[in-house]
This record gives structure tokens, C-alpha cells and sequence, in this order.
């Protein structure tokens, strides 16, 4: 957000009183009033047109690489839009089992190297705030498209969750979308602004595959050790444009809670066979039950498991969905 300071006018008034002056031998004569000198405004100087710096050889073989992904996909009829449909029906037994290996297991570890184990449910508990942090060669009517597509986003994960999401410059929650030249500062910004975390933490997010289109991470801290205080995305600025929407879509979903991927799930976002690219119906009941308050924080999938079945019958039913 800019600031933009305003200048109010200040209207001075010049008042004459005017006297009559009779004097003998003398013609009235009316005073004049010698106008005050209005004090000089100097507007600001306007700021210059935010330009993106120029990007290197490595970041263009890489923007032309991830073309090159995303045409190959489309043409295999993937990264699909429609959310699922008549091909793509879904029980309550498979939301559950979907369920326990997406909220319940990592899908890496913390190098973000190797695949990921059992893990505790994890999820907020304070309100999520987001913001973005964007690298300088990212240009503004990316930044500007992507920023209202993360705003609307935020305001449907909200709505399905029932918790608190809102985008925020006190932000728990960081998106970066950043390139090759400068995703570095960007890491270095956001580890500023989030408490608890350094940028030497954040290494593994720096260092990508090619291979790597985004990747999120979330943090806890405090007493509770599987409830999230802070989460930071990063995507990559060279994405072509369906790619970088279906990272928001799946990174921030994930930064919510939903933390692995399974080849069984479907119509979803949160399957390595890139069907899908944006959240759909299914994703959108695996959200709300991470959120329903039955489920405990640090529950286990052991512990879990009668609960999400019942939440699971009430959402899609006996019958496919």
C-alpha cells in the first residue's frame, strides 16, 4: 500500500475595513489593504514509475523451461479448472482416507529434501494475516494481478475454513513471489518481519530445483508445538501465469494445514499428478474439516480417525459426490 501524503489549500481571507474619514479640506480617502503574501506550496516531486529490474540468463532459460511445463501439461488435458465433475465422484470413506494421509503426514522433511512421516494435526489458532512480498524483477502489472488474485483467495480459504484469513502489513503469513536474482532479499525481508525466524532457517527455500515451481513452509512456536504462528511461501516469479495461480492455490492451502500430498486423492489439488490446479469441492471439505472443532490440535491419526469418518459421512454423505 502507498502512502500518499495530501496537501490541504489554506484559504487566507483579506478583510478591508473600510472607514470614512471626514476630515476638512481633505476628500474621504479609502484605506487599502496590501495583500498579504500567500506562503509558497511545494508539491512533492512525483515518485517514478516502479519499473522491474532486469532479469539474467539464468531466470529466462527458467521462465522459458516452465513455459515450456505448463504448455505440456494443458496439452495432456492437466492442471484442469473445473474443480471435478461427473468423472471425478468421491465418497465419504474416500474423504476420510484422503483426509488422514493430507492433514496427518508431512510431505517432506525438514530439509525439504527428503519425504515427510506421521505427524500430529496441525492447524491456527490466532487469525491468519497475509501479505506479499514480490522480488524487484517481478513487474507491476504481475504484482498487481497476483496480489488481487491472493486477496481473493484469502477471502475463499476463510470462508471454508470459518477461521479468521484477511490479507494484513502485520502479517503471520508471507507469500513471496519472487525469480532467481532475487529471491534471496526476498527470504532476507520476510525473515525480518516474521517473528521467531531467521533467514538462515530459511536456506532449504532458497535453494530450489528447477523441477521446484513453489514450496511452503509454516512454523510453530510458543507452547503449542502443532499450532502454526507464522507460514511463508515462496513461488516462482518465472511461473507462467496458470502455474503461479495454481501455487498460490496449493501452498497456501497447505500453509493452512493440509501439509501432504496423496496419489489417491481426487478431484484435488493435493495429488503430485498435477490433474487439478486449483482448489476444488473436495479440497474445500478437506479444509473445512481440518477446521471443525471436534478435531483437537496434536490429535494423532490413531486418535482422529472415528471423528474424521463422522465428519466425513455428514459432509459428503454415503453417496458419491
Amino acid at each position: 500500500m502507498t502512502a500518499r501524503g495530501i496537501i490541504r489549500g489554506l484559504g487566507l481571507g483579506l478583510f478591508a475595513l473600510g472607514l470614512a474619514a471626514c476630515t476638512q479640506g481633505v476628500a474621504p480617502v479609502d484605506p487599502v489593504a496590501k495583500p498579504q503574501a500567500r506562503p509558497e506550496i511545494v508539491a512533492p516531486a512525483p515518485k517514478p514509475p516502479q519499473v522491474a529490474q532486469p532479469t539474467s540468463q539464468a531466470s529466462a532459460r527458467l521462465r522459458s523451461y516452465l513455459n515450456q511445463v505448463q504448455n505440456a501439461q494443458l496439452g495432456q488435458g492437466l492442471l484442469r479448472r473445473d474443480g471435478g465433475g461427473a468423472d471425478t465422484p468421491f465418497t465419504d470413506t474416500m474423504l476420510a482416507r484422503n483426509f488422514e494421509q493430507i492433514a496427518l503426514f508431512n510431505e517432506y522433511d525438514a530439509t525439504f529434501a527428503g519425504r515427510g512421516g506421521p505427524s500430529p494435526l496441525r492447524r491456527w489458532t490466532n487469525p491468519v494475516r497475509m501479505d506479499v512480498i514480490f522480488g524487484a524483477g517481478v513487474p507491476p502489472s504481475q504484482r498487481s494481478s497476483d496480489t488481487a488474485k491472493i486477496s481473493s483467495y484469502a477471502a475463499r480459504l476463510g470462508r471454508v475454513t470459518g477461521h479468521p484469513v484477511s490479507m494484513n502489513k502485520r502479517a503471520n503469513f508471507i507469500v513471496i513471489i519472487a525469480g532467481e536474482d532475487d529471491r534471496a532479499d526476498a527470504l532476507a525481508e520476510a525473515a525480518a518481519r516474521l517473528p521467531g525466524i531467521t533467514a538462515s532457517s530459511l536456506g532449504p527455500l532458497n535453494n530450489l530445483r528447477s523441477d521446484t515451481y513453489c514450496v511452503v513452509a509454516a512454523y510453530a512456536s510458543g507452547q503449542g508445538a502443532n499450532t502454526y504462528t507464522a507460514a511463508l511461501a515462496v513461488i516462482r516469479a518465472e511461473n507462467p501465469s496458470l502455474l503461479r495461480l495454481s501455487c498460490i492455490h496449493e501452498e497456501l492451502a497447505q500453509g493452512m494445514g493440509l501439509a501432504n500430498d496423496s496419489p489417491t486423492a481426487r478431484p484435488s489439488i493435493f495429488n503430485d499428478d498435477d490433474e487439478f490446479a486449483l482448489l476444488t469441492r473436495h479440497d474445500e471439505l478437506l479444509l473445512k474439516m481440518l477446521y471443525d472443532q471436534r478435531l483437537r490440535t496434536g490429535m494423532t491419526a490413531t486418535q482422529a480417525r472415528p471423528t474424521i469418518r463422522t465428519i466425513a459421512s455428514e459432509l459428503a454423505g454415503s453417496g458419491p459426490v
